[in-house]
């Protein structure tokens, strides 16, 4: 067997392979080779000295492109981890109302993972949809922590000038992490210090994990490398609903299933198949480049379809966080020329928006506790998808992303009796609105306040106006705190729905 994720130490070499088929790439995939890209009938493959022997043995020829990490001094017009930093906290200063630079903690070699948090209220956790980019998790693989800056900037700068950016800051939670590999950044390598491909080294499904994070399953950073565990750790401290990473070596919009269990090269399709084919189309089709692609129709593939990977970052982030997460592969070249870097904004710029804008889509609301008005914990199902979503626990905000149609979903959380939504209607702009709150299991309340002997209509009508302030001939504090208020208005609801 080949070295999977690694480590690889020393000489690590780029090469080439010429294969026959699909069946040659499934082969190589099982034996763990750490391929990087796959076109027509090449493979590109990073490979030690006894990787290349053992290629030899299997009948495989190939040529050496170069070894992982040459060339790195000729391009050092691009932004390394020094100057990110320096660019990354001069724009938390400039923005303060808007920005905030925290890290997710250290590499192997101490350098921090910063993330640049924008919204209206960073460190402010509201009922709004919370989107991640990601860049950089192959060292040598740097154009989209440029990219990352350029929009970073784009926001920041035209915040308060131009309406849809200022639209968008102020309705979405967004982070950005423009180098998650700033070790193997600085030796210009694949992997980080130790040598490990930080993007076959996230858990795996079913083999480190069956549930969700949602579910109460353990994170499991145990053995992890520190930039993976660091990762995984910031991810499941917040509730992303949407997020994308930036790679380079092909061009395309790869989104998961990278692997589940079928050859190499064979379609793995996700509960949420036809959205992620319709947000992957969402990017590329503002990217002409990546949309006329005459390898991949529409510039989009499936992960597995294209070749299979173990230990993916996409995968995990939906399996385990519930989160949307696509792989976007910016350029044929890993590291394009510096001088490239505006022609690369120009054909990237319209995409990052539009596939931010995309978060939007769907079912949104709050869930709350009907007796006290707190966020509920609650698993978000729709009727026919097995993939759930859950709330965030801090606000109880929840943000389901779907395409138009005609769904019903269910909303439940332990300790709760569940509510379910029926005939709910999804169109093509915002997200449908379906708040909830979830009534205690044995919970004690009168919501029959005329009397009549039923929760209906008429005792809806008398809580709502004695919460107006009208006149009635009711008591409406349904749940005895001593004020009427939107609360009791919901639990008398509640009770008529049930009954």
């Amino acid at each position: 067997m080949a070295l999977g994720a690694g480590p690889r130490t020393g000489d690590v070499y780029v090469v080439e392979v010429p294969v026959s088929g699909a069946d040659a790439v499934a082969e190589l995939t099982r034996r763990q080779f750490d391929i990087a890209s796959v076109h027509g009938g090449v493979v590109e493959v990073y490979a030690v000295a006894e990787e290349l022997v053992l290629l030899a043995e299997l009948g495989y020829s190939w040529r050496v492109l170069g070894r992982d990490g040459d060339g790195t001094k000729a391009l050092d017009e691009y932004n390394g981890y020094a100057s990110v930093t320096a660019l990354l906290d001069a724009y938390a200063q400039a923005y303060p109302a808007i920005a905030r630079l925290e890290s997710a903690g250290p590499s192997v070699q101490g350098r921090e993972l910063w993330v640049l948090y924008i919204s209206d209220h960073p460190g402010l956790e509201e009922d709004e949809p919370e989107f991640k980019y990601t860049a950089t998790i192959h060292g040598d693989e740097p154009l989209g922590t440029e990219l990352c800056l350029y929009f970073i900037d784009l926001l920041l700068t035209e915040y308060g000038h131009t309406p849809r950016i200022t639209a968008l800051v102020d309705n979405t939670a967004i982070a950005i992490m423009p180098l998650m590999n700033p070790d193997g950044r600085e030796a210009g390598t694949r992997g980080n210090a130790h040598g490990v491909d930080l993007n076959r080294a996230f858990p795996r499904y079913p083999a480190d994990y069956t549930g969700s994070i949602g579910d109460g399953e353990p994170l499991n950073t145990a053995g992890r490398q520190p930039e993976v565990a660091r990762v995984m750790e910031w991810t499941a401290a917040n509730r992303f609903v949407l997020s994308a990473n930036f790679h380079t070596g092909s061009l395309l919009v790869n989104y998961p299933y990278d692997e589940d269990g079928v050859p190499s090269g064979a379609d793995a399709p996700t509960p949420d198949d036809a959205l992620f084919e319709d947000v992957a189309r969402c990017y590329s089709r503002q990217n002409l480049p990546m949309w006329n692609s005459v390898e991949f129709a529409d510039g989009i593939s499936n992960g597995s379809a294209w070749y299979v990977i173990f230990g993916s970052m996409q995968d995990w982030n939906y399996r385990y966080m519930a989160c949307n997460d696509v792989t976007i592969e910016l350029s044929y070249a890993k590291w394009p020329a510096a001088g490239t870097l505006p022609a690369f904004w120009d054909d990237n710029r319209e995409a990052m928006l539009q596939y931010l804008e995309a978060v939007h889509i769907g079912v949104r609301g709050i869930v709350t506790d009907a007796l006290t008005g707190q966020p509920v914990d609650a698993r978000v199902t729709v009727e026919g998808n097995a993939q759930p979503v859950f709330t965030d626990p801090d606000v109880g905000d929840y943000h389901r992303m779907l395409l138009p149609g005609v769904y019903t979903l269910t909303l439940q959380a332990e300790g709760y009796h569940p509510r379910t939504f029926t005939n709910l209607t999804v169109t093509t702009g915002p997200a449908t609105r379906a708040d909830a709150a979830l009534v205690p299991l044995g919970a004690v309340f009168d919501a029959d306040v005329n009397d009549d002997g039923d929760v209906n209509a008429v005792d809806i009508q008398l809580v709502v106006n004695d919460v107006l302030g009208l006149p009635v001939p009711i008591d409406g504090d349904i749940n005895g705190d001593g004020d009427v208020n939107a609360v009791d208005a919901q639990l008398v609801i509640n009770a008529a729905l049930v009954r």
